[in-house]
């Protein structure tokens, strides 16, 4: 029987995926083989020493402390893409916000006082004041082509704009599903000076931290729109309000509203709603707890954040799992105590990433648990685990 702790509400339909007869899930468990979280902040948890698994209902891991489960030996699963189509609503959305006026035009609207005759005047002169411009043929700068930026750059193509996408580690499989009317540029100074509209779409880390700053938000034009729905901190908000204040730039679209954005009136600040509807959880929540479960069950690595992705069928009944230092001879070292426990493999995976390599083994009969204690105790090995059909 696995054992789940939960640190967040997670969708049912994704803990639905962790079948009852061989899964206990829930709040409270006391030495969990595996982590399901959204939002809680594990850096200053006690990390279990039962822990074999973390899932991630998101995409972003900010809040879970990577090199500590390297260490330890534990796989970080995320759900990349399945919450990129409600983001990428939010920023058409935001699109339309600043383009025209919405969310000033409603604010007016509704400190509106009068009769109907009056207020039929004030909307007439809110008309004029609140007026936009429309989307086709201006241009949209998309910092990051993963799932989401793909998704908000092809969808801007069919809205008539133009793109610009910057991405340095832009793949040529996420090459394949970008629209091949999008300009690809070099560097984020290349597109800035350029466009009408900026949206990033990275994770926050330390080559991302103050992407826009006070150096290069200079070089938008007066009307751009800056648009952040990835993470606080990307976009250094002091400078993006202070070229605002100065008419600078023209609107700050935020997820991640503070005091400074409150004090800016062409700021729109939202609550975090980027990946926050009912079907993003949902096909968050399913998609890392089939990870997870798949980690659990056959050893098997599927969308980690800090482990190579190994796969490998299932050849036989008796299966073992290693994650070691990625040093010389690890692999010869774990077959030579295999064969001298009369074990004969079947088939073989290895994969590393960094500095920890991850092996997957099938063999004939049964593994000993004295077996895998030997291999545990190599200089070198993080966990060593017989999985048995």
């Amino acid at each position: 029987m696995y054992k789940i702790l939960t640190l967040n509400n997670i969708s049912p339909l994704g803990l639905d995926k962790l079948p009852a007869d061989s899964y206990t899930v829930s709040d409270d468990e006391a030495s969990p083989d595996a982590i399901i979280l959204r939002s809680f902040k594990m850096h200053e948890m006690d990390i279990p020493s039962s822990l074999k698994a973390v899932g991630r209902a998101g995409a972003g891991v900010n809040n879970i402390p990577l090199d500590k489960m390297t260490d330890a030996g534990v796989p970080v699963f995320n759900a990349p893409g399945a919450n990129a189509n409600a983001v990428k609503e939010l920023v058409v959305a935001s699109l339309f916000m600043a383009a025209r006026n919405i969310s000033q035009a409603i604010q007016y609207t509704e400190a509106l006082e009068g009769d109907d005759a009056e207020l039929s005047k004030l909307v007439e002169a809110g008309k004029k004041k609140y007026g936009g411009y429309e989307l086709p043929g201006k241009t949209i700068g998309v910092v990051g082509l993963g799932a989401i930026g793909r998704m908000v750059a092809n969808t801007c193509i069919d809205l008539g704009m133009n793109v610009i996408g910057f991405d340095p580690g832009l793949t040529v499989d996420g090459a394949w599903h970008l629209s091949s009317r999008i300009t690809r540029a070099n560097s984020v100074d290349e597109i800035i000076s350029k466009v009408d509209f900026l949206t990033v779409h990275v994770p926050l880390i330390d080559a991302t931290r103050d992407l826009i700053n006070v150096d290069n938000v200079g070089k938008m034009k007066s009307t751009a729109v800056v648009i952040n729905l990835a993470r606080g901190g990307i976009i250094n908000d002091e400078a993006v309000c202070g070229a605002i204040d100065a008419g600078k730039l023209a609107t700050y679209v935020t997820d991640f509203p503070n005091n400074r954005t409150k004090k800016t009136p062409a700021v729109i600040g939202l609550p975090h709603l980027g990946a926050s509807t009912g079907e993003a959880e949902d096909n968050c929540a399913i998609m890392v707890a089939n990870q997870v479960r798949e980690y659990l069950e056959t050893g098997n690595i599927v969308n980690s954040v800090n482990f190579p992705n190994v796969s490998m069928p299932r050849g036989t009944e008796h299966r073992l799992v290693v994650c070691n230092a990625n040093v010389p001879n690890m692999v010869g070292q774990i077959s030579t105590i295999m064969a001298d426990a009369g074990l004969n493999i079947n088939d073989m995976i290895n994969q590393s990433r960094g500095d920890i390599a991850y092996t997957i083994v099938d063999v004939d009969s049964q593994i000993l648990d004295s077996v895998v204690e030997t291999i545990r105790s190599l200089d070198g090995v993080m966990i060593a685990r017989a999985i048995q059909a």
